[in-house]
């Protein structure tokens, strides 16, 4: 049986080392670019190299994340950072960008690649496409549930988040930060929008307010045999942008409890562990889709709930008063549930005035009411605690991993000694001083062994030590040092050694333009249907399949599939424009397939990549710029959005419960984000549309330009296509 891995993030230094003694098998972490938490501390060059050494020396992999889409102009960059990846020995490389992956695999054949969650996996045909280009694993959806994923059959790895935090949107499908604030979530740069509060309206009638958008944590401890009993590879943590003591905690904790699984001991957590998680980090728990558990909202608060510790029973102009029902301690911080306020306890009262240093359960205690806070806003409020001092404590003075090493001290009289340290597959001889007859003290074997194993702050530990000399000989302590300190040092080195070249030459992408350009138009309703027809539009595409098949004897209609597809069922002959990998896969030979803007395309390699795959137009990223698009050189068969109300977010399930209602979401700035409900999924619009009209002189040679609608009538359709054809 295979163990299964247990992953963990790393965001800097500290958290490394938490991830390394808390019994991580594997972490991975980004570099200073490239990767999908831009704000992460991170790593940079030199100190991925001294991160690798270190993981390696403990026997724990290290995955570096790659995962975004890339634009052309990074192509020649990114390529050489995987390269330098490769060189400096990481075990994988994490990637979200299609012709990047393609690329990599061609130029750095042996670097192994995970693909990232980023790139939306979820059913059979693009697990099938991964493994057969040579990826190693896969990261599946976090909206798929274990019995989805295990029903996919692939000799693939397969990954799975199971702790932290989730996005409410698929993942590489949330374009709300890139749209709202130029932030991209593709990019790494996600601004958290669904953590912001929003007001929810039913036909114009305000309905509710509150953080619509925002998760719970993910927790699946309770279900941990469930998992481990499945056909998964590696159990994933989330939280690069965690503290040390959230990665030290949960790595302890599923540690103990994935050993106890291998060992058949309990997997119940104590209560002790229970209490831990809460302190350290979450939003309230849950499941999560892996077991289907739908309702994934606190609507509440989007900040760390702590756990509750007591309530405010009484307030002055100086003092808040505080009934505990759990211990509290100095230089912890407690949030006020009610008003949402947080403060360290820096000084803390008792009912004498006097400071104390820590207070116990049903103490009553008093804290400095520094914010003039008023008595109506906080009395009966809970108080949360949001850091535990004590536990941090404990956390950041882990039992450091010791590795063991054998040791076996040989020689003769007037011979060299030898020192022989063995370590896993690896041995290290080191020659010492003559071994003479003692002409006074002799040493003993014990004063041998007891040099040999002051190892000191190194990470090693003795295993076993084996002492063959002759008895009445003298060495000289100094010299049982030298050579214990040489043969570490040998080990070291031996270790962290090994090095590869990969030589490589970046192919070039050729300039091709279009001899013509087309229009092409989606619509949504028999209305705007009709008004593309009557304008000779060249492409019509539309996600409702019961209008295609009405109007599918006209060649130039295209039904929109549905980019969630755990299943896919079986199209013949038909004119599709796919919105996933695996949809272009399974219909490519016996249909005509354009593919979407949801496939996050961006460079010319991800184009060549889809080009062979016999997709007849590719649609670009809504996200490229116009320096980006003007750098696309293959413009031949590729398509581009120039205007429309672009969908910020694609959730599962119908989260707002809309039956025929006109629906939307408010911002705090008033912006007004239309919200449907199709195909079980919720879907959110942006405020306003993307308007690239008066921009499409400088965007010539590209084979067609798109205009999106979402609820626009007759007369505005008409306007919009007027605008487009004068343009044109």
């Amino acid at each position: 049986m295979n163990k299964v891995e247990l992953l963990v993030p790393v965001g800097n230094k500290e958290t490394l080392y938490a991830a390394i003694h808390n019994g991580a098998d594997a972490v991975y972490l980004g570099g200073k670019k490239f990767g999908a938490r831009a704000y992460a501390n991170n790593f940079t060059e030199e100190e991925l190299k001294e991160a690798v050494k270190l993981c390696h020396l403990y026997n724990v992999k290290i995955y570096v994340t790659v995962n975004t889409m890339i634009y052309n102009h990074e192509v020649e960059e990114i390529i050489a950072y995987l390269n330098f990846l490769y060189e400096n020995n990481v075990d994988a490389v994490i990637m979200q960008d299609l012709g990047i992956i393609n690329l990599t695999r061609k130029l750095i054949p042996n670097l192994p690649i995970h693909i990232s969650t980023q790139a939306h996996n979820q059913n059979q045909e693009q697990i099938n496409y991964y493994y057969n280009i040579g990826c190693q694993r896969v990261v599946f959806d976090r909206e798929l549930s274990l019995e989805e994923i295990n029903s996919i059959k692939s000799p693939i790895e397969k990954e799975i988040f199971v702790y932290g935090a989730l996005c409410i949107s698929y993942s590489g499908n949330c374009l709300f930060s890139a749209l709202n604030g130029t932030r991209s979530a593709n990019r790494g740069m996600c601004v958290g929008s669904c953590r912001l509060p929003y007001k929810l309206y039913l036909n114009k009638e305000f309905k509710k307010e509150g953080y619509l958008l925002s998760t719970k944590d993910l927790n699946t401890i309770e279900n941990l045999k469930e998992i481990l009993d499945s056909n998964i590879t590696s159990l994933k943590i989330e939280g690069r942008m965690k503290s040390k003591e959230y990665v030290a905690l949960v790595t302890k904790i599923y540690r103990r409890l994935i050993d106890n699984y291998y060992q058949k001991k309990s997997l119940i957590l104590t209560t002790k562990e229970k209490e831990d998680l809460l302190k350290t980090y979450n939003r309230e728990f849950t499941k999560g889709y892996l077991f289907k558990e739908n309702n994934i909202l606190n609507e509440k608060t989007s900040n760390h709930q702590g756990i509750k510790i007591g309530k405010v029973i009484d307030l002055n102009k100086n003092k808040i008063v505080i009934k505990l029902t759990s211990k509290i301690h100095q230089q912890d911080a407690i949030r006020l549930a009610k008003i949402n306020k947080g403060m360290y306890l820096n000084t803390i009262y008792n009912q004498k005035g006097l400071l104390i240093k820590e207070a116990n359960k049903n103490d009553i205690i008093y804290l400095n009411n520094k914010d003039h806070l008023n008595k109506k806003d906080i009395i009966g409020s809970d108080v949360l605690k949001t850091i535990d001092y004590l536990l941090n404590q404990e956390l950041n003075n882990p039992n450091n991993k010791k590795l063991p090493i054998n040791l076996n001290f040989i020689g003769k009289i007037n011979e060299p000694s030898t020192l022989i340290l063995s370590y896993q597959n690896k041995k290290i001889v080191i020659n010492g001083p003559s071994i003479q007859i003692a002409k006074t003290s002799p040493i003993t074997k014990e004063r041998i062994i007891k040099q040999l194993s002051k190892l000191g702050d190194t990470p090693f530990i003795i295993n076993n030590i084996e002492v063959n000399i002759p008895s009445n000989i003298f060495i000289n302590i100094k010299d049982l040092n030298n050579i214990r300190r040489k043969a570490i040092e040998e080990l070291l080195i031996t270790i962290n050694s090994s090095t590869k070249e990969n030589k490589y030459v970046l192919p070039l992408a050729t300039n091709t333009l279009s001899n013509k350009s087309y229009l092409s138009i989606l619509v949504r309703n028999e209305e705007q249907l009709k008004i593309a027809l009557k304008n000779n539009i060249d492409y019509i595409y539309t996600p409702n399949y019961n209008l295609y098949l009405k109007y599918k004897d006209k060649t130039n209609i295209y039904y929109r599939l549905n980019r969630i597809s755990p299943k896919l069922t079986n199209y013949h002959n038909e004119n599709l424009l796919c919105t996933e990998l695996g949809s272009i896969i399974k219909y490519k030979e016996d249909n005509h397939i354009c593919s979407d803007y949801y496939l996050n395309i961006a460079n010319d390699y991800a184009i060549q990549t889809l080009k062979k795959l016999n997709v007849d137009r590719i649609t670009l990223s809504i996200e490229c710029n116009l320096k980006d698009l003007e750098n696309i050189k293959n413009k031949k068969d590729i398509e581009i959005i120039i205007y429309g109300t672009i969908e910020c977010m694609i959730i599962k399930n119908n989260i707002f419960n809309i039956k025929h209602e006109q629906a939307y979401i408010e911002d705090l700035k008033n912006n007004k984000y239309p919200v449907t409900y199709e195909d079980n999924c919720t879907h959110i619009y942006n405020h306003e549309p993307l308007n690239n009209i008066n921009y499409l002189p400088k965007l010539k040679g590209f084979n067609t330009y798109r205009i999106e609608l979402l609820n626009e009538g007759a007369k505005e359709v008409q306007n919009i296509i007027n605008k487009v054809k004068d343009m044109i």
